[in-house]
């Protein structure tokens, strides 16, 4: 049986506490207190849970740096990007110590025997038929599933009055081959009447333009492609990497809201049996429980009190058991952006080294020749990966329907760093 969601909750919150001070919200000198979104990963195994990683934090990067990202700049820091980033990156650290002298056991992955793999799931690596993976959030996700929350909290219910179509991209290229169609993109709190949409962060109607899509729609995303990234997808089977259930405080939780965001009955019903019958890999439609907690987190926004001043902190925190980071505008706090000593544990560039690390130690071509590229661009586009593209393509048009891809940080490459 699960754990209720209040034992989720406070396993993460006594993660939490645990973090140094640097890493958790500031006093300031006219006595406002901040407050912070707070997100964590749970593992449960045999009755027992574990947090493996979490992330708080609020923002993410403009669309305009992207191209000067180079692999090392988050384009997202909202806490429940950062623990999902985190999490992968606790699974590639689990994959390395399970290929590395004198080969220990993990609680909850294990490397899969030769007669387990398949030309469609090619994966030394799977997690273990008794995990359960849980999600605990402190707010409602940005996106479709806080919308109504949004509204109540306006002292003017009255949507932003930018038109509908703010920003244009365009959508993957669908299953029959076809060009790639322009679209249009919804900011995070505009039109709140369009209701079931895919929206990109929430931002002040005069910031700069995002392209990173809400956390509703990246959790929505994982009901089919799992909580695995596309690299750790390539060492990591998905089989069994799907969320059982995502816990929110009962104060975030609207019922209607997160029935329209994640389940069959809402905007996910255009995901027939008929289109998961095509997917390979492991892959399928595995949508979790949306449950509520009492408990509240003691750093966010409703808990420091609209009274005593809150104001949002700068910085995001990111934790696993073997390490954790201080972030302030997607880097390490202390370098500047676009300082390549800045890079996080969990940008691009790092877990590309990661799993380029893990596939050398397990020694299968096929996985070498993929991850062995010239640049980032070329990993993401390789073959191995078809299984995954087609059901994010399969999403994206038959649920996640204005979905636009958030490009220019594709060219960067690493070999040359040996």
């Amino acid at each position: 049986m699960s754990p209720d969601a209040d034992a989720i909750a406070a396993c993460v919150f006594s993660t939490f506490e645990q973090l140094p001070q640097k890493r958790r919200p500031r006093p300031r000198s006219d006595g406002a207190r901040e407050w912070v979104p707070l997100a964590g990963i749970v593992l449960v195994k045999d009755g027992q849970l574990a947090c493996v990683s979490l992330g708080t934090g609020m923002k993410c990067l403009p669309s305009s740096k992207l191209p000067l990202a180079n692999g090392n700049i988050l384009h997202d820091w909202h806490a429940e990007v950062l623990a999902l980033r985190s999490f992968n990156r606790f699974l590639l650290d689990e994959c390395h110590l399970l290929s590395t002298l004198p080969y220990p056991s993990s609680q909850y992955i294990r490397q899969r025997p030769p007669i387990e793999r398949t030309e469609t799931e090619l994966q030394p690596f799977t997690f273990r038929e008794d995990v359960e993976i849980h999600m605990y959030c402190s707010e409602a996700p940005c996106g479709d599933a806080s919308m109504e929350l949004i509204m109540q909290a306006q002292d003017d219910a009255t949507p932003w009055t930018s038109p509908l179509s703010v920003v244009t991209g365009t959508s993957d290229v669908d299953r029959t081959g076809q060009g790639e169609e322009p679209l249009a993109v919804l900011r995070g709190r505009s039109h709140f009447g369009h209701l079931g949409a895919v929206r990109c962060k929430p931002s002040r109607p005069d910031a700069p333009i995002t392209l990173s899509k809400s956390c509703t729609d990246k959790l929505a995303l994982t009901q089919a492609t799992s909580v695995l990234s596309s690299l750790t997808s390539l060492l990591v089977s998905p089989r069994n990497a799907y969320l059982k259930s995502l816990v929110l405080p009962d104060s975030q939780l609207v019922p209607s809201a997160c029935e329209r965001a994640f389940s069959g009955s809402g905007r996910m019903s255009g995901v027939t049996q008929d289109i998961e019958k095509t997917w390979r890999g492991g892959y399928a439609w595995r949508g979790f429980e949306v449950r509520g907690t009492q408990r509240e987190f003691a750093w966010s926004k409703r808990s420091v009190g609209v009274a005593e001043k809150a104001m949002a902190s700068n910085i995001s925190a990111v934790w696993t058991p073997s390490w954790q980071e201080t972030l302030i505008g997607g880097v390490l706090q202390g370098r500047k952006q676009f300082d390549p000593r800045g890079a996080s544990r969990i940008c691009r560039r790092s877990l590309w080294k990661s799993v380029l690390e893990i596939v050398g130690l397990v020694g299968m071509p096929a996985l070498v020749d993929a991850v062995r590229k010239a640049n980032y661009g070329e990993v993401k586009g390789e073959a191995l990966l078809d299984a995954r593209k087609l059901v994010k393509e399969d999403m994206r048009r038959e649920a996640l329907k204005g979905w636009v891809r958030n490009i220019g940080d594709d060219g960067f490459g690493i070999e040359q760093e040996g």
